[in-house]
């Protein structure tokens, strides 16, 4: 199937790839539809035939309603929505495998940071109030999947839920699905500020790590987190407060610092992703990073899971 567009059909490309970064979701779904052919060889080339193809474009879809803002030329954004469906299904690819992560194809680079493509994109908080519509078994690996940057994976998500590799699928096809009904009857709607709930994250983060730092933790957990917060490993309840409150004592007197690398953040569900910077005469002591994937209820803190990322 050829891909060369004529020079009227790269400008209604660049039209509707516009519309859609100023939040005109029906432009979006006239470029998916137009693309659909494209995007759905290049999956059936590299899974063949089977339920992959259609787990894969619902997946590219997803991806290309929360990060049309990153397209920087619309007259090639058939190529770009084709290289998503490239990187998904190879990445569906190393999942069946088991194998670890190889580098993907990169989708075009560009000169702002993730934070500031959520500042300018229209659709961000009518993507995040979809969300926050589904249930909580279905919200968080919708979250890590598309939202994170280092718990994506199917083996990643099913280790931070303690559910099977399957589950994970099962889950996040019906998530997709639930989220498109939703999508559609709220599109229209008033929808929360994910830009300052995403600010008020970062500089919580930041705030967080300089009180410990200050050996002020306790009054951070006191006046965050519920009493009877819960820290877990999967599903498993390692502890409470005191569990909380020793391990950033243990890391902060081995000389171990948190850096915050990426945060996201929802009325229901907080993640900040991590960089551990060991002491140099101890470079393992720790992992390279951590997730910290909080659950939040009654505007407190109830649930920590922590997602550390291998070393290698």
């Amino acid at each position: 199937m050829s891909t060369v567009l004529t020079d009227a059909e790269q400008s209604e490309d660049t039209a509707l790839t516009l519309a859609a970064q100023h939040g005109d979701v029906s432009a979006l779904g006239l470029l998916l539809e137009r693309h659909r052919p494209g995007m759905r060889a290049v999956a059936l080339s590299l899974l063949g035939p089977g339920p992959d193809i259609d787990d894969v474009m619902q997946d590219a879809a997803l991806v290309a309603l929360r990060s049309v803002g990153q397209v920087r030329d619309p007259a090639a954004v058939g190529a770009w929505l084709r290289m998503v469906v490239r990187n998904r299904s190879r990445s569906l690819l190393r999942d069946a495998r088991r194998t670890e992560p190889r580098e993907e194809i990169p989708l075009p680079p560009v000169l702002t940071t993730p934070e500031q493509v959520l500042d300018r994109h229209a659709m961000r908080d009518w993507i995040w109030e979809a969300v926050e519509h589904l249930s909580p078994k279905l919200r968080l690996p919708v979250v890590l999947r598309y939202f994170t940057s280092g718990v994506t994976s199917y083996r990643q998500i099913a280790e931070t839920c303690a559910i099977p590799v399957g589950t994970v699928r099962s889950r996040l096809s019906q998530a997709r699905t639930e989220l498109a009904r939703t999508l559609r009857a709220t599109a229209d709607g008033v929808h929360d500020d994910i830009r300052r709930r995403t600010e008020a994250a970062w500089q919580e983060a930041h705030e967080t790590l300089a009180a410990a730092e200050r050996g002020e933790f306790a009054r951070v957990v006191a006046d965050r987190y519920s009493p009877e917060v819960s820290l877990l490993k999967g599903d498993q309840r390692l502890g409470g407060t005191g569990l909380l409150l020793a391990g950033m004592d243990s890391d902060l007197t081995a000389g171990v610092r948190q850096r915050p690398a990426h945060v996201i953040a929802g009325r229901s569900l907080i993640v900040w992703e991590m960089d551990l910077i060991n002491p140099p005469d101890a470079p393992d002591h720790c992992p390279p990073g951590v997730a910290w994937i909080m659950t939040v209820d009654g505007g407190r803190i109830a649930r920590v899971r922590l997602y550390h990322t291998p070393r290698g």
